[in-house]
C-alpha cells in the first residue's frame, strides 16, 4: 500500500468536548474500519492526530457509523468541526534518537 494512503487527510465530522465531571473522558479518534485498517490502526491503539494547530496523541475507536473519509474527535485541542486532519500510527520502531536507548 502506498505510504500516502496512510496519511490522507480526514475531515472532522463531529467534536465532543467534555467536562470534568464526565465519566468518559480524554483524546479519542473514531475512524470507519476501513480507514482504520488502511492506516493499520486497530480499537484501542493510541495514534497521532495532527491537525492545523497541532498535534495529539488520541484513543482509536472504530464506529461503522462514522462515513469513510470522516472522522469523530473527542478532547482533542487545536481541531474544530469540518477541519483536516491526518490520523497516523506512531512509528514505535525506528530510533530517531540514538544514543538515547544504547
Amino acid at each position: 500500500m502506498p505510504e500516502d494512503a496512510r496519511s490522507k487527510v480526514l475531515r472532522v465530522s463531529s467534536f465532543i468536548g467534555t467536562r470534568l465531571s464526565d465519566p468518559d473522558r480524554g483524546p479519542q479518534v473514531r475512524l470507519n474500519p476501513e480507514d482504520a485498517k488502511v492506516r493499520l490502526l486497530n480499537e484501542g491503539e493510541l495514534a497521532w492526530v495532527y491537525g492545523p494547530r497541532r498535534q495529539e496523541l488520541a484513543t482509536v475507536m472504530l464506529d461503522e457509523a462514522v462515513r469513510r473519509g470522516d472522522v469523530g474527535l473527542r478532547d482533542v485541542a487545536g481541531v474544530s468541526v469540518s477541519e483536516l486532519v491526518r490520523v497516523v500510527k506512531p512509528d514505535l520502531d525506528s530510533h530517531t534518537r540514538r544514543g538515547l536507548f544504547a
